[in-house]
């Protein structure tokens, strides 16, 4: 799966780094732009031209007519006292300015604001237009609940975007579209207007992220994620298999350890930790059947990898 990336200048010369990944229906944009300084007037509106400004249109909705969605995530806010890293805003994506105030000056790396994007097709979601009408515009919080699952699995889309299959990506964006469904209706608390498989699916996607938190511990076992989630272990590995394509609980977390094994092992900023201790950090313990994993994996001992990666 190829990511498009893309360097904008908007009118008035704001320099912009744009990148888009395809998930069959649903799109998913990354941009980083210069932050702006507050305007001097609470609630003012922008100056007028020739301040800077990106004009910016959902290609799902130029491309098929129909009404969709933008879902913004702000992932990095360099605004002085701004703490709105981490919020989600919805809106209707048919054309919107994004304006820059006093970029007169080159902005220093670190003071760029981040953001995810979510282009989506209305008629995906089970919830009518009219029901979403109080939403649009909202700054929500994505720190608790839903709204941090649903955060945190377009991060981790953004992230792995490279390794991404086309048959992946298009499998991943019906996953988005559940999420945002069941975080909508969260926000709307209408939760019974959900199928029972989108529920399911927001479930097992939370089963999924607390597994990633907690590879590190050894006693990570389908009891203790069961219990965690107040399911029973037999209703775990049902929901589990069935939303993964086949892959079961145990298969997932041995596959997410050896990647983050794999990932480690290649870090110049981790050569001198003993390889047995890398694996270790991944809640592998056993030093010999994490080598015996390891091969079994990607056709190299740890020891192979690491000098390979890190002579390279």
């Amino acid at each position: 799966m190829s990511v498009r990336m893309v360097c904008a200048a908007g009118v008035g010369g704001l320099p912009a780094r744009i990148r888009r990944l395809e998930l069959g229906p649903v799109a998913l944009s990354g941009t980083s732009y210069p932050p702006s300084p507050p305007s001097p007037v609470p609630d003012a509106p922008p100056p007028p031209s020739p301040a800077p400004r990106a004009r910016y249109e959902a290609a799902a909705a130029r491309q098929s007519g129909e009404q969709s969605y933008h879902l913004t995530l702000l992932t990095a806010d360099g605004r002085s006292g701004a703490s709105g890293a981490g919020d989600l805003l919805v809106d209707s994506p048919h054309a919107f300015d994004l304006w820059c105030f006093g970029v007169g000056r080159p902005a220093r790396e670190e003071l760029r604001i981040a953001d995810l994007g979510v282009d989506l097709p209305a008629s995906l979601l089970p919830v009518p237009p009219h029901r979403l009408r109080g939403l649009l515009g909202r700054r929500l919080s994505g720190r608790e609940g839903t709204g941090a699952l649903l955060a945190e699995f377009l991060r981790a889309l953004d992230r792995e975007a490279a390794a991404l299959g086309p048959a992946e990506a298009s499998s991943l964006g019906t996953v988005v579209v559940d999420l945002v469904a069941v975080w909508i209706a969260r926000e709307l608390a209408t939760g019974t207007a959900l199928s029972q498989e989108a529920r399911q699916l927001a479930v097992v996607e939370g089963i999924r992220e607390f597994i990633r938190h907690n590879l590190h511990d050894p006693d990570l076992t389908p009891p203790v994620i069961a219990a965690a989630h107040h399911i029973s272990v037999s209703h775990l590995h049902r929901l589990f298999t069935r939303y993964s394509h086949g892959e079961t609980v145990a298969a997932f977390i041995r596959g997410r350890r050896l990647r983050k094994a794999h990932r480690d092992l290649a870090d110049p900023a981790l050569r001198a930790l003993p390889i047995h201790s890398v694996a270790a950090r991944c809640g592998l313990p056993r030093a010999s059947e994490f080598g015996r994993a390891f091969k079994a994996a990607y056709g190299l001992t740890p020891r192979e990898h690491r000098h390979r990666s890190l002579s390279g």
